[in-house]
């Protein structure tokens, strides 16, 4: 790897005052061939939290970092890293923890573009996936693992020659999620292997560019409040009149996650399920397609409400109010991302009032009513019902959400089968739509 330039010294007090869309990269010490990378990636000037934590990174301090969800927290640590890997090459660099396999799977797409001008290689080690295949990349030294704690700490006691003792870096994303999932006892034991060159956050910087339950001001946030037995009906209706938008709704349990799935196929919409009990190349399937644009709807638990970047999305929809404050802002964070507008819908029942109360209260604001035609809605009525029981048998013929389709060929995962063929496909759609319009 080629050498580089000593880093100046940066004036980290006159740079915070500044506005980031008047910085540059090269103002936060970042090098000229890293700038470059950022700019083919589309990354013109520093979010707020890049501009506060990569000069302090650079400096060699540890940082706790808080900012709103989407304002591009993996490339303000991810840069650092990348900068000085290049200064001192080698394997096992760093160690990035995610809570989520999908996020481990995006931070590394992340290190691999900015570091793709130095080779950056990553090895992703999460579960559900083959342990001998991951201690074959292992095996080829990666710089960069990224993880969930759970799969590291089976090949720190189980795959041989492989250990952390020269690791340089250590990044827990979304920190308070991989606690609130009960991995503090195996982080603790990656810890203590881990022979990092000082104690773990001495002294560290703390970097806060938003408060804990704020959310950005492009994204416009809306409720929709009706009776239990008609969510499904306003659900049609509203993703009738949103026709066009990319769209992710939130459920609570994988089991509502796959039965929407189904029922929205047999009215026509194309939508795919996203939740924990899928098997692992299932959940990256279903996501692909989605980032892709194949399909225009992604049904999901919150699974996909922590990291996951789709800058497209343009609508998030509870269909479940989320349980704490922290889930919704994670969930509508998936929309407005970058910059960019979105909006949210959280679906209120009579039994939801309390929790949706509790959300408003700290996000200090009121959401505003979504404006529909009941009667529009309720026209609906009769095909949503019978789209319901399909869906319902079809599950119980699966055999809830882990089961598979009869009738699908081995390794063929139920968006692959021929749903959109046996319910008619787009062609249904569009007569469903005429015939809600007329």
């Amino acid at each position: 790897m080629p050498e580089v330039d000593k880093k100046p010294t940066i004036d980290i007090e006159a740079l915070s005052k500044k506005d980031p869309s008047e910085t540059l990269f090269a103002e936060l010490g970042v090098s000229k061939e890293l700038c470059d990378a950022c700019e083919k990636l589309g990354f013109k000037h520093p979010t707020e939290i890049q501009k506060e934590s990569i000069p302090w990174a650079l400096e060699g301090r540890d940082i706790i970092g808080l900012a709103q969800t989407g304002s591009g927290k993996t490339a303000a640590f991810a840069l650092p890293i990348i900068q000085r890997l290049w200064d001192n090459p080698q394997a096992f660099f760093a160690c990035v923890m995610a809570p989520t396999r999908e996020l481990a799977y995006q931070i590394a797409e992340t290190f691999e573009g900015l570091g793709s001008i130095i080779g950056v290689r990553c090895a992703v080690i999460v579960g559900g996936m083959d342990m001998m295949s991951q201690s074959i990349a292992l095996s080829k030294r990666p710089h960069i693992i990224v993880c969930t704690p759970g799969r590291l700490q089976d090949h720190l006691e189980n795959t041989k020659g492989f250990s952390l003792r020269t690791l340089k870096y250590l990044v827990m994303d979304e920190a308070d999620r991989l606690l609130d999932l009960d991995f503090g006892p195996k982080i603790d034991q990656i810890l203590k292997v881990a022979k990092l060159q000082r104690a773990s956050l001495a002294k560290p910087v703390k970097v806060e560019v938003a408060t804990k339950y704020s959310t950005v001001k492009t994204l416009l946030q809306y409720y929709l409040f009706f009776p239990l037995k008609h969510k499904d009906v306003y659900m049609v209706h509203l993703l009738n009149e949103l026709a066009g938008n990319s769209t992710i709704i939130f459920t609570r349990t994988c089991n509502d996650t796959q039965k929407i799935a189904i029922m929205l196929r047999n009215l026509g919409f194309g939508a795919v399920p996203l939740h924990g009990q899928l098997e692992q190349s299932k959940r990256l399937g279903a996501l692909n397609k989605f980032k892709s644009g194949s399909r225009s709807i992604l049904v999901a638990t919150d699974v996909a409400s922590r990291g996951i970047d789709i800058p497209s999305v343009d609508v998030v929809i509870n269909y479940d109010v989320p349980q704490s404050s922290k889930d919704y802002i994670h969930r509508v964070g998936r929309t407005a991302r970058a910059g960019r507008s979105g909006k949210s819908i959280t679906f209120v029942t009579q039994y939801d009032v309390e929790l949706v109360q509790r959300i408003e209260k700290d996000l200090e604001r009121k959401l505003d009513a979504f404006p529909v035609e009941k009667d529009e809605v309720m026209m609906l009525q009769e095909r949503v019902f019978e789209a319901q029981r399909i869906a319902t048998l079809e599950l119980k013929e699966r055999g809830g959400a882990r089961g598979s389709k009869r009738g699908a060929k081995p390794g063929e995962s139920d968006d692959d089968a021929d749903l959109e063929e046996k319910a008619g496909g787009h062609k249904q759609n569009k007569k469903f739509s005429k015939k809600r319009r007329h």
